[in-house]
Parts: C-alpha cells; structure tokens; sequence
C-alpha cells in the first residue's frame, strides 16, 4: 500500500492476503507483532506448518499498524533481485522512473529517498523469504533498512533465521522474535481449533493432543480433520502420532523430499536422538554427512537449541523420520543406537547411554555401564541425578538365565529393589553373587566395582529392615572403598553418605555418642553433596536424637525442625526414622513442661515403631513416657527418677550419661526447681563432712563448668559452644550462684569438692 494509486493494479503476489474462515484467533502473538513493528525489524521463524503466514495475515486484518501494510509473498527460496525488487516496489507504491528494479545501490537509495517523503510509516511484510546470506538481495534488504529508518518496518515470515544481522538488531533492542516455541498453539487455541471441525473433548484430551502434537499448528490440524471421522475422538488422541498418515505424507513432502541426499541421510541416522550436537551427529551419520549439521540447524526450524550446542527435534517431525529410517533401513537402526550409547557413554551421559544400549537389546552393556561407573546410586535413588522412572523399570527385567556377567543382574537386582520387589531383589542378589564368584582373575577392578555395588544394594535394602545387615555391609563397602582413589570416591559421595548414616545409626543405638555425632555428621555432609534429600533428613533426626540424649534440647528441636523443611522431602507415614521424629518431640516436650505433648508424640512413635521395629527406640520412648508419668507424681526426685529408668535396658554407659538429663526433663515437666544431691563418692571420714547440697545445674550450665576448668576465656567458651559472649556471662552468673561462690577459680574448685566435674 502506498501514498500514490497504481495505473495497471498491483503486482502479482503483493496484496495482504484475505482472512480465512479457518483461522484461530490468536490475540497473544498478534499483539507482539503489533508492538514489534513499532521497531525497525520483526522476525517470526518457525518450520513448515507453524502457522507463520496466517497469524500475519490474522495481525494485518486486526492487529495494530503505524501505517499501511505492504505485503510481498517470496517464493520461498533465493530471491532473484529481478523479480523480488519490483513486487517490493509494487507493494510499497514506490514505482517511478527513477527507481530501478535491478538491486544494488542505486536501488536502496532511490527507494529510500521515496520513503524518506512518507507522513506515516510503512510496514513491509515478506512472507516466505529465504534468500541465502551474503546474497544480492540480502545485502540491500540490509541496506534499505538501515537507510530507510524509522519510516520503514520490516516484518519476516520465514522457515530460518533470516541473513539480516538479526544479532546486531538483537543486541540493540531492535528486534522482535517469534521463534518455534512461540508459535505453538496453547490448550485454548488447540480446542477452538478442534471445535471449528465439531470436535468435542474433554481439557486432558485436548492437553494430550497439543502436547503429542508439540503445538504444532498443521498436526493438529490434520489431527482435527482425522477426528471428524471417529468414532472415539479420545481413543485417536491416544494413538495420534509422527507415524499418523497424514502427518507423514505432509512431512516427507513438504520437508524431508526436497533435502539433498546428504542432508537426508543426516536427518534421518540422527533420529533415533532424544538429542544431538555436531560432533554426536558425525558419529552416527559420518563424517561427510555431519558436516551438513551447521546448515541443518540454520535450515531447519523443526530442531529447537537446547543448550550448549545440542539441539532437540520437533516430536512429530522426529517419529516421521523414525518411521521412515525403519523403513528403509531397518538393519541399521541397532547399530545406531550402539553408536550412540557408545559416544554418549564416553562423555558421561549415562541416562542417555543406558536408554540407547537398551534400545539397541543390549541389556548386559547397560548393566555393565552403570557398575564400571559405579553409578548404582542413580537406579536406586540416592542421588540427585537419578535415571529416569521408565529405564529403571526396564533395567529390572531379569537377564538371560544363561548370562555368565553378573553387571546386569545386579542393575536388575537395583531396579528390584528401587520399585519395592524385595523378594525379586534377593533373588538377584543372590545369582549375582555367585557370577561375581566365577569371573575370571586378573579383573580386579570389575570384580571390585561388582562387589561394592553389591555391599551398596545390601545397604539399602537392609538400613530399614536389618539393621545389623546393613552395618556389615556398610562396614564391606568401607573396606572396598579404601582400594579407590579419592577422586572416584568423592564423584559419588552417595556411597559415604549411606555408609555413614548406617554406621552413625549403629553407633548411637550402641550408645557411643561421639562416634555417633561424628558419623553423622560427616553423612549429612555427604547426603547433601550427593542431592539425597531422604537421608540428609534421617541424618539430621538422629542427631536430633543425640542431642536429645546429650541434653541439649533446643538444638534437638532445631535439627527436628530442619528435617521438617523444604526442599527436604515430606515424611510419610511409612518412614522408618519418622518414629525418631516423634520420639525427639516427646522429650521435646518434657523438656519444655508439657507432658501432655509428649504424650501426644509418645503415641505416635509407638505407632511408628509397630510398622519398623527398633529396639532401642523403643527403650528411649519408654524411658520417656516414664518420666512424664513421674513428672505427674509427688516425692524427691532421685526416688522418681530411679522409678522412671528402673528396667530400662539402655546401653549401661549410655544410661549413666542420661540420667541428668532425665532429671532436666523431670525438673521441667515438674514446672518448679528442685534441689538434687551430687552423685555419692566415695567415704568421708569424720574430719571430713559431706558437702552441702547444691542447687542442679543445667546441662547448658555444666558445659560452661567444664570448660571453665579447662582455663578458656569467655570468648573462647562462647566460640565453641556456638553462644554469644553475653549468654555464658549469664551462665557464668547462674553457676556462681549455685554453688554459692564470686570467682573463676572458686567456682572449679567447689564444683571438684562437689564432684561436677
């Protein structure tokens, strides 16, 4: 459209097209062309069938314009300058005698000073333009743009990025793009579509349909047009796929029929990826045809960039070429996918490399990946980067009853395991050990990675159920981990993090508390490096039940608390450590004087503990609802106490260690202080009086005792109890008051005579 009337009409191609009855309406992008074209240049890039031309044509018919609208309809390759420039000038009613038709310079000037005249601007669209880069008429277009601003608006409909030094408009906030992803059609538009061909379904079918189709706007058009004639919309949706007849003919025609041999034979070796990069695509299709993949990925819309040089194909458009590749080479499509379980597992794409050796049959070359890497922790969980749901359930079909390569069966045994068939994992277990036992000498590294592997499933299948299990084989996992270096060790911090936890549960249920504290410590630490939500939060309720057994209840509910918060995961009522959970609350609440709410815990842990057995929780949650029993009761508190721990079957040591903090529970629970008398030592003569009894101090106050006795300042007491320098002064304050003295070294010596210390 111009400012002047043409004389002959205008010139073939160049009219805005008219609005189909078809057309979905789609305000969201025709609104970004309409804010694009206040800018110098738009761009909407998309494959065959996206939709381009009729969303423009939808956004020149309703959307909004600075001026007139300008169309050229291309012919949807290399422009030649003699017939591209004359529709352009048709359209933009630039005709004159001064203006040539040729390209080149004088061209762009002349059509540039004719623009330069116009009030308003002028939006030029260019549907189907494909001209090459470094082209004639890539050059002026390049021109005309940069001399014909602001009055000339540029918008292009195209197949491939258009040569137009979009990087340069990009950086400079002059350009619009609506690329693939863009394009695709939404749920909304997907079932205004389906009812523009009377097709009726429910939001998930038609949610199922976008995303089979990838939003592609010509799938779901051919879908749309195969679902008037069925019977069972849903039951097509359900089956509708690349290999859809009308899909394929559409695709081989319009895309895969016009590539040259090289660039199909790259295609289509490349389809059996989920995803691929250059150097991938050599490996398959080789060398000359690889070489093709730059011009692949600048030609082709149908491959979406998915970050750092790979890129991922449109759905359908990749179950064509499968289909396709099937056909007419069915033979090869194994020894592809071994190629690419090869490469991929060379560079550390397990997943990818397992799903590829399973798919060429090779179920043993699976397994043995997964064990030479040592990556038994991704089938069974433990780790962050887990394999996909799918490959697991696949990897737990049992192997060959003559395989001799014990790999496979222990994956199988893993997968087992990992979906809740205990009774199949054993059987593995089993089998694998003895294919363990009959691999030849001189494999000493196969043979070590087999039986860690095998030690690692034994743990996890043994932590919750068998405790005593689980620690031999944490302890034949610890043996073997010392033969590997520290690099391997520290690449899959999964295996330390399960020893560790095993090892810490054992040690604090035999009453060593500092191992204990250390272990666990140390398997947090590993838990969190290896992403195992599930043990950092176990690791973390054990301590809690150390700290609870140390006396030290506020940092216990601290670490109850954290195990309980994002991201860790949410307990359920079958976890084992959810009764340690319950228990730590319980003396929680003793400790704060509110028995009613240990009891409440008390109760769940009972319940807890009836579906996973611990003895020794068992006990603790004995011991503790004994004290709130006794917090209920009149009399001196030694007498109560004695009651509360008479029959407790506690480890001895680790009894005589939480007396006092049964005391502090029942000093608590009782809601008033008691006086208690010091522990009995040995007899006094009678120049040798019994001192007098003092005042209890708290645990928090015996730890400030002690570190008072060993001559550290009170900055250096605040630093290695985690305290700030005012709460030991006040500590400090307490303790001198109880044991009645003014200074340092009074306070020790008393405490000594008292026997505190």
């Amino acid at each position: 459209m111009g400012d002047t009337e043409q004389r002959d009409g205008p010139t073939p191609g160049t009219a805005v097209p008219a609005l189909p009855g078809w057309l979905v309406p789609r305000p969201r992008l025709t609104d970004r062309i309409s804010r694009g074209v206040l800018g110098p240049l738009t761009v909407v890039v998309g494959p065959v069938g996206a939709g381009k031309s009729a969303l423009a044509v939808e956004w020149a018919h309703h959307g909004r314009s600075p001026g007139p609208v300008a169309w050229v309809t291309c012919d949807g390759r290399d422009e030649q300058p003699g017939v591209f420039w004359p529709r352009v000038i048709s359209a933009l009613g630039a005709d004159g005698p001064d203006v040539p038709v040729s390209g080149g310079p004088g061209l762009v000037a002349a059509l540039a000073a004719r623009l330069a005249g116009r009030r308003d601007p002028v939006v030029l669209v260019l549907d189907d333009f494909h001209t090459e880069p470094g082209s004639p008429t890539a050059e002026d277009i390049i021109a005309l743009l940069k001399h014909a601003a602001p009055v000339l608006r540029l918008v292009v409909l195209a197949r491939r990025d258009p040569p137009l030094h979009l990087h340069r408009l990009r950086l400079s906030g002059e350009l619009t793009e609506l690329r693939t992803a863009d394009l695709a059609f939404d749920d909304r538009e997907t079932a205004a579509l389906l009812a523009q061909h009377g097709v009726e379904v429910s939001k998930q079918v038609v949610s199922a349909l976008r995303q089979r189709a990838d939003g592609w706007a010509a799938g779901l058009r051919l879908a749309a047009m195969s679902m008037e004639k069925q019977p069972c919309p849903e039951r097509f949706v359900a089956q509708f796929a690349g290999d859809d007849e009308a899909v394929v003919s559409y695709l081989v025609e319009e895309v895969l029929d016009v590539q040259s041999p090289g660039m199909r034979r790259l295609l289509l070796t490349t389809s059996v990826l989920e995803h691929v990069n250059a150097e991938l695509a050599a490996e398959l299709a080789g060398e000359e045809a690889g070489g093709h993949f730059a011009a692949l990925v600048r030609e082709n819309s149908f491959l979406r960039p998915d970050g750092h040089g790979w890129y991922r194909c449109h759905r359908m458009f990749a179950d064509v070429l499968r289909m396709c590749l099937r056909h007419e080479t069915p033979g090869l499509v194994p020894e592809l996918h071994r190629r690419a379980a090869g490469w991929l597992g060379a560079h550390g794409l397990l997943a990818d490399a397992v799903r590829h050796w399973l798919a060429a049959g090779d179920q043993g070359r699976a397994g043995r990946l997964i064990v030479s890497r040592l990556a038994v922790g991704q089938v069974l969980g433990l780790t962050g980067e887990r394999l996909p749901d799918d490959l697991v359930r696949q990897l737990s079909e049992a192997p060959d009853a003559d395989a001799t390569e014990p790999e496979p069966v222990l994956v199988a045994a893993a997968s087992a395991l990992a979906h809740g068939d205990d009774a199949a994992c054993a059987g593995f277990l089993d089998r694998a050990a003895r294919l363990v036992a009959e691999l030849p000498t001189g494999q000493g590294d196969r043979v070590t990675h087999c039986r860690l592997t095998h030690a690692v499933i034994r743990m996890a299948q043994s932590r919750s159920r068998a405790p005593d299990a689980a620690r031999a084989a944490a302890a034949e996992v610890e043996s073997l981990c010392a033969g590997l270096s520290r690099t391997v060790l520290s690449a899959h911090p999964e295996i330390p993090a399960l020893t560790l936890a095993i090892r810490g549960h054992g040690e604090l249920r035999d009453g060593d508390l500092q191992a204990a504290a250390v272990s666990l410590t140390a398997g947090l630490k590993a838990a969190s490096s290896a992403g195992n939500g599930v043990l950092r939060r176990d690791c973390l309720v054990e301590l809690a039940l150390l700290e609870v057994l140390r006396g030290r209840f506020r940092a216990a509910g601290e670490l109850a608390t954290r195990s309980c918060q994002p991201p860790l995961p949410t307990w359920t009522a079958t976890d084992p450590s959810r009764s340690s959970l319950h228990v730590v609350r319980a003396w929680i609440g003793l400790a704060r004087g509110e028995p009613t709410r240990a009891r409440r815990e008390l109760g769940h842990a009972r319940t807890a503990l009836r579906g996973a057995p611990d003895p020794f929780l068992t006990e603790v949650c004995s011991l503790a609802a004994g004290l709130a029993k006794a917090a209920e009761r009149s009399g001196p508190p030694a007498v109560r106490i004695g009651d509360a721990v008479a029959g407790c079957r506690l480890p001895s040591g680790l009894l005589r260690a939480v007396e006092p903090v049964c005391a502090a529970a029942l000093d608590s629970s009782g809601g008033a202080r008691t006086r208690v008398l010091a522990r009995p030592g040995p007899p006094r003569t009678a120049s040798a009086p019994a001192p007098d009894p003092v005042e209890r101090l708290s645990v928090r106050e015996r730890e400030v005792l002690g570190r008072l006795a060993q001559m550290m300042t009170t900055e250096e007491i605040a630093t290695d109890l985690y305290l700030s320098v005012n709460t030991v002064k006040t500590h400090l304050k307490s303790v001198y008051r109880k044991l009645a003295v003014t200074r340092r070294s009074a306070a020790v010596r008393r405490a000594r005579e008292l026997e505190l210390l």
